[in-house]
């Protein structure tokens, strides 16, 4: 008998986590761990379970903290890791994940997507330096007040900086979040927690 993969969620919501536990337990291959509900003690979970594969949700990640990716794969590189994602997550997030499952994919797809994003986590190791599309404090900083409709000139004499110094953040925000307009900007700081949706 082979051995089985062993998966762990980590999702807060009750219904997704259930739903998604059984209809795993349908496929032999799999064992699914207990859940977790949040990312507080997930670490030392990790170490006593040594899940083969990661399925979390990426909104609950705080922003500051969504390099742990990398990070986890560094700690456990046999481990696949697995965006579980029903609502809107930035390309640059999902950048980190050898896989995403879609919410509203069909039942009998599910296995084959863990099952490939195994085999893509087994062929190429992804890259481990979260800088190239983390943001930095100043350009957060003109994110949020891009998202609350400021133009670069007000930036400019809110931070104290050169309109040319916005205009290059501007430039290096676009680039490492793959988003352009400014209400994509405003979306992608609402759905981080940068800013509260009744500022924007």
């Amino acid at each position: 008998m082979s051995r089985k993969e062993k998966i762990l969620i980590v999702e807060p919501a009750a219904i997704v986590t259930e739903g998604l536990t059984r209809i795993l337990k349908e496929f032999s291959e799999f064992e699914v761990l207990p859940p977790l509900e949040d990312i507080d003690d997930f670490r030392e979970r990790l170490v006593a379970a040594r899940p083969d594969v990661l399925l979390i949700n990426p909104t609950i990640l705080p922003y500051s903290k969504r390099p742990v990716v990398p990070a986890l794969l560094q700690d456990y590189p046999q481990m696949t890791i697995v965006a579980l994602v029903y609502q809107y997550i930035d390309s640059a997030v999902l950048h980190s994940f050898h896989g995403i499952l879609e919410i509203r994919e069909a039942r009998e797809r599910i296995a084959d997507i863990l099952t490939e994003a195994q085999a893509s986590a087994s062929t190429h190791k992804l890259p481990m330096d979260a800088t190239s599309y983390e943001l930095t404090k100043r350009e957060t900083d003109v994110l949020v007040l891009v998202a609350k409709g400021l133009m670069s000139k007000e930036i400019a004499d809110r931070l104290h900086i050169s309109v040319h110094t916005v205009i290059s953040h501007r430039k290096n925000i676009t680039r490492k979040t793959n988003i352009k307009s400014v209400a994509g900007l405003a979306m992608y700081a609402l759905m981080n927690n940068l800013v509260e949706e009744d500022t924007i």
